[in-house]
C-alpha cells in the first residue's frame, strides 16, 4: 500500500519490519543494526500510515533511561526549531530538568503525549494505580532497594523504609522465638564465621575449628552440640581444662568439666584414643566421669535427653535456660547478618521472578542432602513469609511484586483485562531477550487475537540471565507465538567491517542461538589490536603504561575523552590500578562494566582483563548450592552467556578496537577471533640464546672444560 510517510531511508528489511501487519513479528536486530530507530518508526507508520490512535499503542521496554530515549528521539524529531535538542545537549542540565523539560514538550505534541512508552514496572505501577483496587491497596507504596532519590521516577511513592530494613526487622522479630536465635546463630558461626563447609581441609587432625555459641572453639560438630547445650541452659563449663590425677603427675584433659556440678563429661568417637587407662586413673582419683557418644547425637532431641539426665540433680541450684536478646546474640555479628539477609533477599527475588510456589521450594530446599543447604531454607522461609505478611499489611509492593500483582489482576478481573486489551492494540517490546518469566506471562496477558505484537532483540546479547531473563523466550519465539514471523536486521551501520566479523566469529561458538550473519557498511580502518603484557609480576603496569600511551596518542589525532570507552567484566579490573594511572597522567576515560556499557557505543574501545582462570574473562560464576534449590545452573549455558558478554562488548566499537590481555595465559575468547583481524603490537618473548665457545685455532664449538681442543689439537686460550 502507499504508505503517508517516507522510509526509504531504511534498508529493506527494516522497510519490511516496519509496514508488516504480521500478528506476532519478531524483528532479530543484530548489534548497531538500527533496532531502536526501527521500532519508533514503527510507531510513527502506524499513526500516520495505518491511522492508528496514539492510544492504542504500547511500546515497553526495560530502564527508564530506554523509555526516555525513545521518547527523546521522537520529540527530536517532531521539534523542528531544534530547541529540544539543543536543551537536552546541555552537559549542565540536571536529571530533574530534563524530566520536566520531556514532560513539557509532551504536552506540546499531543501524539506523543497519548503513546503508551514505559517500562515493565512503570506501566505495572499504573495499571495497578488506576484499576488495581480489587487487587491490592491502590495507594501502594514502593519498597525499593535505596532510600528516597529525587531522580527516580517513583520517588514520591517510595516506602521511607528499604527492603533490606524491612528483612532485618523480620529477622529481629523471628529471633524472638529462641529455638529460632540459637539456630540462626548457630548458622552463622557455622558457614559465614568457621566457613566449615569450606575450609575442610582445617579439620584434618581434629584441630578446634568448631564455634559453639559462647564463642568456644570446640573439635567437632558434636561437641559443639554439648558446648551449646550447656550455654543455652545457662550451665558453667571448662572445655578440656588440665587435671592431675595421680602423685606420679598423671594428667586427665576432659573434654567438659561442669564446676557446679563437679563432674566430668568425655564425648567418646571414633577419633578418641583408649579409655582404659584414663577411666582407670580417674576412679583411683575418685572422679565422676560421664561419657556420651558419637553414634547418639544422629537423635538431637534424645541426644539432649541425655545430657539433662547426666546433670539432673547434680547442680546445686535448678538451672534455667538462658535468656538472650537478638542484639546480645549477635554483638560482633552484624555484618554476617547482613549477609545472610541478602541471600535470603535474593532466593526470594529468585522465587517470584521464576514464579515458583514457595511452599514448594520450602520443601525441596527442606529436602536437600546438604544440611547447610537444609538448615537455610529452614531459616529463610519464615523469615520471607514474615516479609510479604507485613508488606501486605503495610501496602508495599517491591518491582516484582508490581508485575505478580499486576498479572492476578489481569487474570482475576475480566473487565479490567478486558480494558487493557481494547486499549493497548498494539504491543510493541524492546530489548525482548531480557524477558523474564513474569514479563512473558504478563506480555501474554495483554494479547488478543487481533492484537498486534511487535518484537524487538538480539539474542546474542542477552547478557542478564542472573537477574532471570531466559533468552529462551525470544529464540524459540516461533514456539512461544504461533503463528508467527522473525525478520533479521543484519547490516551493522555502528562498526566497521573488521570489529562485526570478530564479533560474528566468536558467537559461532554457541550451540544455543539463533544464526545470522551480520554485515558492516563501514570499511575497515585497521585491524583489531591485542597486547599481551609479558612478565605476569609486571602485567599490570605494562598494560597501564601502554594504554595511556594510546590514550594519549588518540588525543593527539583528535579522539576526545567521550570517543573511548573502557570496558571490563568486573569492577577489580579497572579500579584502583587503571583509575589510578589514568587520573594520575590526566586521562578523563569513560570506563565502564560490561553490563552497564549495554546500550553504548564509542569510537574507540578497550577491553581490559582478558585472562583466563579466576578473576578473568570468561568468568564463570557457579553460583550456591542454596540457589541451584530454585533454578539449576548449567555450566555450558553460562560459558555461552559469557561469550554473548564479549560479543557486546566487542560491539560497542565504531572505528577502533584494543583488547588487553596476558601473555601464556590469554582469555579462550582471544583464540576464536580468527589470527588475520588481529594485529599484536607488542615485543615478541626473545628466544633463550646460549653462549657458544670456539676453538681460536680451529673455529670449532667445544666445551669450556677442555683445556685442549679435540678437534685439532690446540691449547686452549679462555
Amino acid at each position: 500500500m502507499n504508505s503517508k510517510i517516507n522510509i526509504s531511508s531504511l534498508n529493506k528489511k527494516q522497510q519490511e519490519a516496519v509496514i508488516s501487519r504480521d500478528k506476532r513479528l519478531l524483528v532479530l536486530a543484530g548489534a548497531g543494526s538500527g533496532k531502536t530507530m526501527t521500532l519508533l518508526q514503527k510507531i510513527v507508520y502506524l499513526i500516520e500510515s495505518e491511522s492508528v490512535k496514539s492510544k492504542n499503542i504500547l511500546a515497553v521496554t526495560f530502564t527508564k533511561n530506554a523509555a526516555n530515549e525513545m521518547l527523546d528521539r521522537l520529540l527530536i524529531s517532531s521539534d523542528k526549531t531544534e530547541n529540544y535538542a539543543q536543551k537536552l545537549a546541555d552537559k549542565q542540565i540536571t536529571e530533574k530538568d530534563k524530566n520536566l523539560l520531556r514532560l513539557e514538550y509532551q504536552s506540546r505534541y499531543q501524539w506523543i503525549k497519548a503513546l503508551t512508552i514505559k517500562t515493565f514496572h512503570s506501566l505495572c505501577f499504573k495499571i495497578l494505580r488506576d484499576y488495581g483496587a480489587n487487587e491490592f491497596d491502590n495507594k501502594f507504596k514502593i519498597l525499593g532497594e535505596d532510600k528516597w532519590n529525587e531522580n527516580d521516577e517513583f520517588a514520591e511513592y517510595k516506602a521511607k523504609e528499604t527492603v533490606f530494613e524491612v528483612f532485618h526487622k523480620m529477622v529481629i522479630q523471628q529471633c524472638d522465638d529462641e529455638k529460632f536465635l540459637f539456630a540462626l546463630k548457630r548458622y552463622i558461626l557455622d558457614y559465614f564465621v568457621d566457613k566449615i563447609h569450606i575450609n575442610t581441609d582445617k579439620y584434618y587432625g581434629y584441630e578446634k575449628q568448631y564455634t559453639t555459641l559462647d564463642g568456644t572453639k570446640v573439635r567437632s560438630k558434636s561437641e559443639q552440640f554439648i558446648a551449646d547445650w550447656f550455654f543455652r541452659n545457662n550451665i558453667r563449663y571448662v572445655y578440656e581444662g588440665k587435671r592431675q590425677v595421680s602423685e606420679k603427675g598423671f594428667t586427665f584433659q576432659p573434654d567438659f568439666y561442669l564446676p557446679e556440678a563437679n563432674i566430668y563429661i568425655e564425648h567418646v568417637s571414633n577419633l578418641s584414643y583408649s579409655l582404659k587407662d584414663k577411666q582407670l586413673a580417674c576412679k583411683k582419683a575418685g572422679f565422676t566421669v560421664e561419657y556420651t557418644y558419637e553414634k547418639d547425637t544422629h537423635d538431637s532431641a534424645l541426644f539432649s535427653h541425655m545430657l539433662e539426665n547426666i546433670v539432673k540433680n547434680r547442680l546445686s541450684n535448678n538451672y534455667q535456660p538462658r535468656k538472650l536478646t537478638y542484639q546480645e546474640t549477635f554483638n560482633g555479628f552484624y555484618n554476617h547478618i547482613d549477609e545472610f539477609i541478602k541471600m535470603v533477599n535474593r532466593v526470594m527475588d529468585m522465587i517470584k521472578v521464576e514464579n515458583a510456589d514457595i511452599q514448594q521450594i520450602a520443601q525441596k530446599g527442606q529436602a536437600d542432602q546438604h544440611e547447610r543447604v537444609r538448615d537455610f531454607y529452614a531459616l529463610s522461609i519464615p523469615i520471607i513469609q514474615k516479609f510479604n505478611g507485613y508488606c501486605v499489611d503495610k501496602s508495599y509492593l517491591d518491582f516484582n511484586d508490581l508485575l505478580i500483582r499486576c498479572i492476578a489482576l489481569v487474570k482475576n478481573e475480566k473487565d479490567i483485562a478486558k480494558i487493557l486489551k481494547d486499549r493497548f492494540k498494539y504491543v510493541l517490546v524492546d530489548e525482548f531477550q531480557d524477558v523474564n518469566s513474569l514479563q512473558m506471562e504478563f506480555i501474554k496477558l495483554l494479547l488478543t487475537e487481533e492484537t498486534q505484537l511487535f518484537c524487538v532483540g538480539d539474542d546474542w546479547q542477552s547478557i542478564y540471565g542472573f537477574r532471570g531473563s531466559d533468552v529462551t523466550y525470544i529464540i524459540e519465539f516461533e514456539k512461544h507465538f504461533n503463528p508467527s514471523k522473525v525478520i533479521t536486521l543484519n547490516i551493522n551501520y555502528r562498526s566497521t567491517q573488521n570489529i562485526v566479523d570478530a564479533g560474528n566469529e566468536v558467537i559461532k561458538h554457541n550451540k544455543f542461538k539463533i544464526d545470522k550473519e551480520i554485515f558492516a557498511i563501514k570499511p575497515t580502518l585497521q585491524k583489531i589490536m591485542l597486547f599481551s603484557a609479558s612478565e605476569e609480576e609486571k602485567s599490570i603496569e605494562e598494560a597501564l603504561n601502554f594504554c595511556v600511551s594510546q590514550v594519549v596518542k588518540l588525543q593527539k589525532e583528535g579522539y576526545t575523552s567521550d570517543d573511548i570507552l573502557f570496558l571490563y567484566r568486573r569492577n577489580h579490573m579497572f579500579r584502583p590500578n587503571f583509575s589510578d594511572a589514568f587520573k594520575k597522567a590526566g586521562i578523563k576515560v569513560q570506563a565502564k562494566t560490561i553490563h552497564a556499557a549495554k546500550g553504548l557505543e564509542a569510537k574507540v574501545v578497550f577491553i581490559i582483563g582478558l585472562t583466563d582462570g579466576y578473576g578473568g574473562f570468561p568468568d564463570i560464576w557457579l553460583e550456591d548450592r542454596i540457589f541451584q534449590v530454585i533454578k539449576r545452573a548449567n555450566h555450558e549455558l553460562l560459558m555461552e552467556e559469557e561469550r554473548r558478554l564479549f560479543y557486546v562488548a566487542v560491539t560497542r566499537a565504531k572505528e577502533k578496537l584494543f583488547l588487553i590481555s596476558r601473555k601464556g595465559n590469554e582469555s579462550s575468547f582471544i583464540s576464536e577471533i580468527p589470527a588475520n583481524l588481529l594485529e599484536r603490537i607488542n615485543k615478541p618473548i626473545d628466544l633463550i640464546k646460549e653462549k657458544v665457545f670456539l676453538c681460536n685455532n680451529c673455529l670449532k664449538q667445544i666445551d669450556t672444560s677442555h683445556t685442549f681442543c679435540p678437534h685439532c689439537g690446540a691449547k686452549i686460550l679462555h
